[in-house]
Formats: structure tokens, C-alpha cells, sequence
């Protein structure tokens, strides 16, 4: 407790980082004050209905993405998602769009027009999602009709016009926490969303166990609260875990003393899950369209129930598949390949060039296996533990996407800090070498 404590006194006496983390956590306030504000025309009082509706199932996940905003009827109903939904159409067409390959490799300017190219997209993706949102709100969740205080084109209008603005607003304000904040800013809009939603999960449980009858009281509060460690444990594992594929370089001779110096020994960290929770959206983006058939094809209804046993034997196979798929498509083990023969490095025991990226895909392979199933295990694992009867809003946190994203966002803010820390440190001792040389003169 003591290292905690003088961990953030160090924090705060770094004036660059301090400005940082004052101003992560204002621009979140703001974020978390914009999403409680509704849509004009829409009576507060009367979304019950859509409370309910998006209480559970998939459309509770998108809701716990907003920090709870999709149920408000917010202007930031749509959040940061039509950036994420655009992120990654941008990542995948990389793959086969060579105007888009040529701006991966143009280092920062490539970089800044793909950022460019993703904003413009997310701004279309949010003008099909806002419409199908009001359509939604109006005919599907059950909310009365004087809930709208406002009808006709002038609420269609202005209710685009601000779900748009709340997209851009939201993406924005991601982009200033990365940029001048401890960074990460998008991952951090969506994990504050998440959390916001602790509370209430939390409190409902306990409600739960220790009113009802045969709930198990205290007792099995606590037992769920170090199960839940456990699991964040485990996650943390498979976020961190990396397979370490031993590097030698040339051995090279230094010209100042004309001797040998061996060559340095490093690895190449090959990731346990190197696609992170991006095979989970896929396969919920396919699992959402039992939920859209599912009045025109009754039979698909057992399919959206995600508690349910072949809603989680699908996702898992798809989590998996899509593991394999994404892990090939994004970690370019012919590039490291080349990367590795330019800088006169090789695997020991291997050729420089086609073996070796054989070997490097050799072991992505073998690798993306285990975590395949373990990220599967961990994205079905709430399902799991309902049927002991732990309600479903807190069922949420105990794996899938929202635990990943928790933690794989804490992890890396924690290494952002960590770097300013050692970089504070590195000054410290640098000043010191300096009046220590001034003093010698």
C-alpha cells in the first residue's frame, strides 16, 4: 500500500504528466456528462421500455459500450462504435486496397491520411446506423408514442444531426486523450462506458443474493468477488502472455579498439492473442443477425438468446475462426522476415528470408491455438455463470469483450505511466551527472 501511495506522489511531481492525467480525466467527464444528455423531442422520463429492451442480450452489450447512453436515447446514443466499425473496414481493406497498402508504409503523413479516410467513414457509417436507431426507438422497444414530444421530419432531422455530432464529438475527444492525454483514447471512452455500468451490476447482485431466499447472502458475494479476481487474473495472462523467439545478430567487430564484440543476443515477442478482442466483435457482428431474422424466421430465435447453449457453441467456433483469421492477416510474418534479414539478424537454426518466416508462421500457429480457446472460453464464461444463478448484468464482467478491453486498456495506461515515470528518473540522474561535472570544474 505504501509503494501505491508514493507511486502517485512520484506521479504528481511530474508537471507534464500530472497536466496529462488532469486533463484524461476532464475530457471523460465531459464525455460522461454529454451521454446523459437526451435527444430533443424525447420525454426522459418515459424510457423504461428501452431500458428494459437493452438490459441484456446483445443489444446490452452495445449499451454497456456507451456507458449506458444507447438507453438513454442520448445525442451520444451511437458513441465512439461507427469509429470502431470504420477502424476496422480501414484495417481490413489495407489488405487488398493498394492505394491504402502505399499509405501504410509512408510512415506519419500515410498515417494522418488514414486517419483522414477513417473520420469521413465513420461520419457515413453513422448516418446508416442513426436512422436505423430512431427507427428502432420509434416501432421496436415499446416506447410509447407521447414519449415523443416531437414528431414528423423535424425530429428525424434534428436527431441525425446530433447523433452525428455526438459520433464526431466522441471521436474528437478519443483523439485529444491520445494525443495529450496518458493516451489510448478511444479504448479509454469505451472502458469508462463499461465501468460506468460496475455499480449497478454490482448492487443488483447483492440485492439479489441476500434478499432473496436461498440467494446464499454475504457468503456467496464473496465467492463470486474472488472468482471474478481470478478470472481478471487469467486475462491478464492471456493479454501479456508472448511466446519469445530467440534473435542473433552478426557479430560484428568495432572499429575504435579493433576487437571482436559477439553478437547481441534479443527475441522477436510473438503474442498468445495477437488479435486481442477483435475475433469477439467479428463474431458478435455475425451473431447480431439472428437478432434481425428472428421475426421473419422464428426458427433463429434459440440463436439470440446469447445465455443460450448453441448461441455460445456458435460464437466460440467463430471466435476461434476468426482468431486464425485475423492473427494472419494483421501479424505479417514475411515482412519480419525481411525486417530481420536487413539487419543482418536471424533465427538460429533457420535461413534468413522464406525459412525463417515459415518458422515465424510455424509458431504463430501453434500459438494462436491455445489462445483461440482461451479467449473462446473466456467470451462464453458470463453464459457459464448465469446458470449459477448470478444475474445477467453482472454475469457481463466476468469475461468477453468487456473484460478484455478493461483490462488490455488498464495494462497499457499503466505502461504509459510507467515510461513518464522511468523517463523522470532518467532525467533526475542526468541533472545530477550535470552538476556533478559542473562541480568537478
Amino acid at each position: 500500500m505504501m509503494n501505491f501511495i508514493n507511486t502517485l506522489k512520484d506521479i504528481f511531481k511530474i508537471e507534464e504528466l500530472k497536466e496529462k492525467i488532469i486533463l484524461t480525466i476532464g475530457l471523460i467527464a465531459v464525455y460522461r456528462f454529454m451521454s446523459a444528455v437526451p435527444l430533443p423531442g424525447i420525454d426522459p422520463t418515459q424510457l423504461a421500455a428501452l431500458k428494459d429492451q437493452a438490459g441484456g442480450g446483445l443489444l446490452g452489450l452495445l449499451n454497456a459500450f456507451t456507458g449506458g447512453a444507447f438507453a438513454r436515447a442520448s445525442v451520444m446514443a451511437l458513441g465512439i462504435m461507427p469509429y470502431i466499425s470504420a477502424s476496422i473496414v480501414v484495417q481490413l481493406m489495407g489488405i487488398a486496397v493498394p492505394y491504402l497498402q502505399k499509405l501504410q508504409k509512408d510512415g506519419e503523413s500515410g498515417r494522418k491520411k488514414i486517419t483522414q479516410i477513417t473520420r469521413w467513414l465513420t461520419i457515413l457509417i453513422t448516418l446508416v446506423q442513426g436512422p436505423t436507431y430512431i427507427t428502432a426507438i420509434k416501432t421496436q422497444f415499446g416506447l410509447p408514442e407521447s414519449a415523443f414530444l416531437v414528431g414528423g421530419a423535424t425530429f428525424w432531422i434534428s436527431s441525425m444531426i446530433l447523433l452525428t455530432a455526438g459520433t464526431i464529438f466522441a471521436m474528437w475527444l478519443g483523439e485529444r486523450i491520445t494525443d495529450k492525454g496518458v493516451g489510448n483514447g478511444i479504448s479509454l471512452l469505451i472502458t469508462v462506458g463499461i465501468i460506468a455500468n460496475f455499480p449497478v451490476a454490482f448492487l443488483q447482485e447483492v440485492v439479489s443474493k441476500t434478499e432473496n431466499a436461498g440467494g446464499g447472502g454475504i457468503m456467496m458475494i464473496l465467492i463470486e468477488l474472488i472468482v471474478w479476481f481470478v478470472v481478471i487474473l487469467l486475462t491478464v495472462l492471456l493479454v501479456t502472455a508472448v511466446r519469445k523467439v530467440a534473435v542473433q545478430y552478426a557479430r560484428r567487430t568495432a572499429v575504435t579498439n579493433i576487437k571482436d564484440v559477439d553478437g547481441a543476443r534479443q527475441y522477436i515477442p510473438l503474442k498468445l492473442n495477437a488479435a486481442g478482442v477483435m475475433p469477439i466483435i467479428f463474431a458478435q457482428a455475425i451473431m447480431f443477425l439472428p437478432v434481425a431474422l428472428g421475426q421473419k424466421y422464428p426458427a433463429l430465435n434459440s440463436l439470440a438468446d446469447n445465455f443460450g447453449l448453441w448461441y455460445n457453441v456458435i460464437f466460440a467456433v467463430l471466435i476461434i475462426v476468426f482468431s486464425y483469421f485475423y492473427t494472419a492477416i494483421t501479424i505479417p510474418t514475411n515482412k519480419m522476415a525481411e525486417d530481420l534479414k536487413r539487419s543482418n539478424g536471424f533465427v538460429p537454426g533457420y535461413k534468413p528470408g522464406e525459412e525463417t518466416a515459415n518458422y515465424l508462421d510455424s509458431v504463430l500457429s501453434k500459438i494462436t491455438f491455445p489462445g483461440s480457446l482461451f479467449l473462446a472460453a473466456l467470451s462464453i464464461l458470463p453464459a457459464i455463470i448465469v446458470k449459477f444463478g448470478v444475474t445477467q448484468n453482472w454475469a457481463m464482467f466476468y469475461g468477453g469483450t468487456s473484460l478484455i478491453i478493461m483490462v488490455g486498456v488498464a495494462i497499457d495506461t499503466i505502461q504509459q505511466i510507467n515510461s513518464y515515470l522511468l523517463n523522470s528518473r532518467y532525467d533526475g540522474l542526468m541533472k545530477t551527472g550535470n552538476s556533478n561535472r559542473k562541480s568537478l570544474k
